[in-house]
């Protein structure tokens, strides 16, 4: 019995509507015309970061929100407030 290599590329099948994909043909840029499969791969990766980017966004807001996080903010903010002066004259 012949041992599965372990390969990087996972193939899959799927359908899509004749008119998506005839839209998408006719739009590609000319580096991923007549490939689909690596239209369908920059589209997937494109996507994934879009969601890496959304999720990294909706935990920034969350922990912006956090009065917790705001209070030690505040208290570095003051903490740090005389170093930010150090040097200047007061006039």
């Amino acid at each position: 019995m012949k041992a599965k290599s372990s390969s990087r590329t996972i193939r899959r099948s799927v359908a899509l509507p004749r008119e998506l994909v005839q839209e998408v043909e006719a739009i590609a840029p000319v580096t991923l015309k007549g490939n689909f499969n690596r239209l369908v791969s920059v589209a997937l990766q494109r996507f994934a970061s879009e969601r890496r980017a959304e999720a990294f966004e909706e935990a920034m807001s969350r922990m912006a929100a956090d009065p917790s996080i705001r209070a030690e903010c505040a208290a570095i903010s003051r903490e740090f407030l005389t170093a930010e002066r150090d040097g200047l004259k007061n006039d």
